[in-house]
């Protein structure tokens, strides 16, 4: 690998968001983080939460030089956000490599934009389920823990990338505790940069959203908070409730409730649930809705 030709191919990424985006109160008006060079015209593969609803957005080179970028899309289903630069970037692009065949104990790096990295390994592949209704088939998690994680690239022993960095955890073996990285795999990319590059848009229907932010415990999905005039909210849902059961099939865990509600049609389909609160139980039927649809979109496509 030519480490330094790799580093080149990872820019900084700053984005400023409007006080009143949707996504402003949660993941602030300011974000900061990295993002990969993956076409020599200046596309860059950045993770999505540092780009959702922004406005202005800004790539810094190895050398210190900042250009103007624009936002060109945001997978919900994935987490990964492209952006284009608007002015040349002149840097190379970093190969994509193959997240499948990445595995437990590989040797990687894990790199962000600003020139600091990590020599680590692969500890664990495995499902995920996020708070925010986000699901990972086949997550990729890290150690040791990189201190700017958010879009960082993941790249393999031939110099490849294979993932992106999306969040900091903490693993239990052996009753020490480490903290670690989860990276979203670069296969999840393939499909969505076949329709960004012919028709400049992600070309997939929706899923229906509920706007509720849960939690699995013991098995049992709590939630923790619903989104303010969010589908959810509207139709009752409290933080406290735990939800044992969509349309006539129990809740096996967080994974089975998201699949379940995915299964349930598009955004706008009603979805009925039973659940559990104060030791008494209920229905509800929530009115799900396209997230899309709260969010600031770009200004430019």
């Amino acid at each position: 690998m030519d480490f330094e030709k790799t580093l080149r191919s990872l820019v900084a990424v700053r984005a400023s968001v409007p006080e009143k985006a949707f996504t402003a109160g949660t993941l602030g008006t300011r974000r900061e983080g990295s993002g990969v060079v993956i076409r020599e015209n200046g596309l860059v593969l950045t993770i999505g939460y540092l780009i959702t609803e922004a406005t202005e957005v800004w790539l810094t080179r190895y050398d210190g030089r900042v250009v103007p970028a624009y936002v060109t899309a945001y997978d919900q289903e994935s987490g990964f956000g492209l952006v284009q630069a608007l002015a040349p970037l002149e840097l190379p692009a970093l190969p994509i490599g193959d997240s499948d065949e990445a595995s437990i104990e590989d040797a990687i790096v894990f790199a962000d934009g600003e020139g600091q990295y990590v020599r680590g390994h692969i500890v664990a592949k495995q499902e995920f389920a996020g708070y925010w209704e986000y699901l990972l088939e086949e997550a990729i998690f890290i150690t040791p823990a990189h201190p700017s994680w958010g879009g960082a690239a993941l790249i393999d022993s031939e110099g490849k990338l294979v993932g992106l960095g999306s969040l900091r955890l903490q693993m239990s073996k052996g009753g020490e505790i480490a903290d670690i990285n989860m990276a979203v795999p670069i296969n999840l990319l393939k499909p969505i940069l076949d329709d960004v590059l012919s028709q400049g848009i992600i070309n997939k229907p929706p899923r229906p959203w509920l706007g509720a932010y849960s939690a699995e415990t013991n098995g049992e999905v709590v939630v923790m908070s619903v989104t303010e005039n969010g589908p959810a909210a509207k139709a009752g849902l409290r933080s406290g409730d735990v939800i044992s059961e969509i349309r006539d099939g129990e809740v096996d865990g967080l994974a089975d409730f998201y699949r379940k509600v995915w299964e349930s049609g598009s955004p706008g389909a009603e979805i009925p649930m039973r659940i559990l609160r104060d030791g008494r139980e209920a229905w509800l039927r929530v009115k799900s809705a396209d997230r899309n649809d709260f969010l600031i979109k770009p200004s430019l496509q």
